[in-house]
């Protein structure tokens, strides 16, 4: 039998990357996250994980990356502020190949703004935060449940794929609580990253047979000693002065997310089937886009919803599909406008794109998604 319990999204975290392995938290408190660190010190010692506060954000995901280099799953919690903090060590995550969970629950800003109000302002920061061509992948929750059996897919593309990965949740599914029905444990998919075991001083870590994305890894942490390094490097690790070498890793790096959108790309979708209008929302927004649609339907208006659970890489081949159907469009998000440049690129001109967003800290209700509505004269 399900167990079913009252749950906050920040407990549910915990309680899924916990359901998927994750024996080690590093993280500094920030509003609306720190359920999340508290949550974590209480319940990763009842199951032999460690928790660990940390002076900042910084030195956390540091934390964070060495854990997970040991052959440890490790995750971290944070909000924009702390998010920003922790760019340059993301960028040295994708470029060394270390699996873990970053979660983000986003707050008003910019700067330390509005730390207990909702916003979504931290989507384009997610995929261009840190500098240089890199590897992305994240996926934004909007219920407590889907919390829970989110951040396990988390876990599971961040082993498969040996990147790490964006869990973009929002202060509105952050402090929500449901009453849900937990998944029982063995019904539960969990990925373990692929091992290898080499002898030698040149162990060729980094290794990828032909026709293969990613380097096995080896446990550091079981007496495997390998050079890990942020600069370019070779297969054994160590860096490396040639462009042909550096630029087939970073062509790798990419690649391993863009060649496999399919297996990492999620959506849900409703009502969409005879949908003349898309309503296009991820996260806590698509409470009141839910509503909305309902409501558009009941008034004999054929609105439906698409909401990307995978933010990036963006769903762009499943909203294209639904594009010769649709007459209008309407990107609603928690911000000035970040996903409506990717819905814009995405539709190429070829049905009109309008946008509602708020980025004053409250909430924007059902009322005001069918308002837009008929501004648009659906």
């Amino acid at each position: 039998m399900s167990k079913a319990v009252l749950m906050q999204g920040n407990e549910a975290a915990v309680e899924g990357a916990i359901a998927a392995g994750m024996r080690v938290f590093a993280g500094y408190p920030i509003t609306p996250s720190t359920e999340i660190a508290e949550q974590s010190a209480l319940r990763l010692p009842q199951v032999g994980g460690h928790f660990i506060q940390m002076e900042d954000e910084i030195s956390s995901i540091a934390a964070v990356l060495g854990a997970s280099a040991a052959g440890v799953k490790a995750m971290t919690a944070t909000s924009g502020p702390g998010f920003s903090l922790m760019q340059e060590n993301l960028g040295y995550g994708a470029m060394a190949e270390i699996p873990c969970v970053v979660v983000d629950v986003q707050r008003s800003g910019p700067s330390t703004g509005l730390p207990t109000s909702p916003a979504q302002g931290d989507y384009m920061q997610a995929r261009w935060g840190t500098h240089g061509d890199h590897p992305v992948i994240a996926l934004s929750p909007s219920s407590v449940l889907e919390t829970y059996t989110l951040i396990i897919r988390a876990f599971n593309l961040s082993e498969k794929y040996r990147t790490p990965v964006i869990f973009l949740m929002d202060e509105i599914v952050g402090h929500m609580r449901e009453g849900v029905e937990l998944p029982k444990p063995n019904t539960l998919r969990i990925n373990q990253r692929k091992m290898s075991f080499h002898d030698g001083a040149n162990k060729q870590c980094y290794f990828v047979p032909e026709g293969e994305y990613v380097p096995a890894m080896k446990p550091f942490g079981r007496g495997e000693r390998y050079n890990i390094t942020g600069l370019a490097h070779d297969e054994s690790g160590f860096p490396t002065n040639n462009t042909q070498v550096a630029g087939k890793l970073v062509s790798r790096l990419l690649a391993k997310v863009e060649d496999n959108v399919d297996d990492i790309v999620r959506i849900e979708e409703y009502a969409m089937e005879d949908a003349e209008t898309a309503i296009v929302c991820f996260g806590g927004t698509a409470r009141a886009a839910m509503e909305a649609v309902l409501a558009a339907r009941e008034a004999g208006k054929k609105v439906g919803l698409f909401r990307p659970i995978t933010v990036w890489p963006f769903p762009e081949k499943q909203l294209r599909s639904r594009l010769p159907q649709l007459k209008h469009i309407l990107m609603v998000e928690h911000n000035h406008g970040q996903m409506l440049l990717e819905v814009q690129r995405a539709a190429g001109g070829s049905v009109p794109v309008s946008f509602l967003g708020k980025v004053d800290g409250t909430v924007i209700s059902p009322a005001e998604i069918l308002a837009k509505l008929q501004e648009m004269e659906v």
